[in-house]
């Protein structure tokens, strides 16, 4: 099966189902897995939060500050973020009520931090100090002239270029990144709904977003989900090139060093192209977007520079919805709907 009509099968499954559920997860804590030199031993019991005080929905994403804290955001309205330390021990715990929590990003510049924090249920972009501080709050797309009254706004993922520009994955909505300046101000929209199966520099779920710093010039690297692709942007939004990861229901992409990482929301089994539930795991690419391996995955192979289809192969995870990456390597993967689960941790080996 060639690329195209791999994307258009497995696109259309998953557009018209989009959610199969699989079998119940066993524990397998302890257990060693990824590939290569990223390997890493599952710790199922990391975090010491208790859920009488700190409940959870679902884990959506975290970052690591300069203090070496784990932030994340939630789902639950009492307890949006959650901050840990690399034990496990919640620090402190603040909350904006957010109606979805979902997007969290840290912008670190001018000796300071801040939060990009996203809601697609409500249409929120809130930039934050990291006590939760409200700096500014981006416009409504449907407010700056970026949509008309009736297109659909549900941000999912917001992060902030080298200038200060911010940029928002619009991928529960109409699968836009728009652009702002640093005050707030609409710039311009690109991507946009796409139902082709390969339709360049557009989408079916613009899933989420980051900086990319690994190349001669920055970029704006995009997940889109529903194809398997990541997507690159010149920062004015010109498209540039992608990469096609088969299988592979991405969330967002992590950029450390020199490798790209990203959370496995969704998955597939052989020969079937559907979108499964409880399929996920993590990839970790090289500088040259290559997998080099996937911790709850099958061991990658490829076929000259295309990797072969990416499946789960031991069911640590249920939804991977963020994968987070510590100063010692080791990581933190954040899940979607896994019985309210915390992260678990691996600890590379």
């Amino acid at each position: 099966m060639n690329r195209r009509h791999f994307i258009a099968t497995s696109a259309a499954a998953a557009l018209s189902a989009p959610f199969v559920k699989a079998q119940s997860k066993t524990s397998l804590h302890g257990a060693i897995i990824g590939h290569g030199e990223h390997r890493y031993r599952v710790d199922l019991e990391w975090c010491k939060a208790k859920r009488e005080t700190h409940p959870v929905k679902n884990c959506h994403e975290m970052v690591m500050d300069s203090q070496k804290r784990l932030i994340m955001i939630t789902d639950e309205a009492k307890n949006n973020i959650l901050i840990f330390d690399k034990e496990g021990k919640v620090l402190d715990a603040w909350t904006l009520k957010l109606r979805g929590g979902h997007g969290l990003s840290l912008d670190a510049r001018d000796g300071k931090e801040s939060l990009l924090l996203c809601d697609p249920g409500g249409g929120r972009v809130v930039k934050t100090t990291l006590t939760g501080e409200v700096l500014l709050e981006l416009p409504h797309a449907k407010e700056c002239g970026a949509y008309d009254a009736v297109t659909k706004y549900a941000p999912t993922e917001a992060v902030a270029g080298p200038n200060g520009d911010i940029y928002v994955a619009d991928g529960y909505g109409s699968q836009f990144i728009l652009q702002f300046d640093s005050t707030g101000k609409f710039i311009r929209k690109f991507g946009g709904n796409s139902t082709q199966a390969m339709n360049a520099g557009k989408f079916m779920q613009a899933h989420g977003v980051t900086i990319d710093t690994r190349g001669p010039a920055p970029l704006l690297l995009c997940t889109e989900r529903i194809r398997n692709e990541f997507h690159w942007y010149q920062l004015d939004g010109t498209y540039s090139h992608s990469v096609y990861l088969p299988g592979a229901f991405m969330s967002r992409p992590v950029i450390v060093g020199d490798l790209l990482l990203s959370g496995v929301c969704f998955g597939m089994k052989p020969n079937d192209y559907r979108m499964w539930r409880e399929r996920g795991f993590i990839i970790i690419l090289d500088k040259n977007n290559r997998v080099i391996s996937a911790p709850g995955g099958q061991q990658p192979k490829y076929e000259g520079d295309q990797v072969g289809l990416l499946l789960q192969d031991q069911p640590v995870f249920r939804n991977v919805h963020d994968v987070c990456v510590d100063d010692a390597g080791d990581l933190y993967g954040c899940q979607w709907n896994a019985d309210q689960v915390y992260p678990y941790k691996l600890h590379k080996v």
